[in-house]
């Protein structure tokens, strides 16, 4: 069965530099076995990740046990949704693809909360610069 995003549709790609997902595919998919629930396609800010370091989330560090670069702002990233909603609360959500959003994100976090924070990310970034 193919996994959906929050607007109902065919889960797409989060981000492939860095390899992001909890299996390190690129799409935030979420199997039985990944109990943080990594279903937020989110494009880091430096306040995410300052946020997330200052809750003990650190995911600017490289860890090469875990094949981890170091995110820095402008990665796209499948983060864990209580992690997302928390930084919410705080004032300093990280933007979403809601396209590249897993819709088990719901279980946790508001629609609204997520499309408040909606940032949309074209397939082709040639034409940005």
């Amino acid at each position: 069965m193919t996994e959906r995003n929050v607007l109902g549709g065919e889960l797409e790609p989060c981000g492939t530099d860095p390899m992001t997902g909890f299996y390190r595919d690129g799409n935030c998919s979420c199997g039985p076995e990944d109990s943080g629930l990594h279903a937020v396609c989110a494009v880091m800010t430096d306040e995410f990740l300052a946020h997330q370091k200052a809750v003990g989330n650190d995911l600017t560090t490289p860890r090469p046990e875990w094949s981890f670069t170091g995110l820095t702002p402008g990665d796209r990233w499948c983060v864990v949704a209580p992690r997302w909603l928390q930084a919410h609360g705080d004032g300093v959500p990280a933007p979403v693809v809601l396209a590249s959003t897993n819709e088990r994100a719901l279980q946790i976090i508001p629609l609204e909360a997520l499309r408040e924070n909606a940032v949309d990310v074209p397939d082709d970034l040639g034409g940005l610069a």
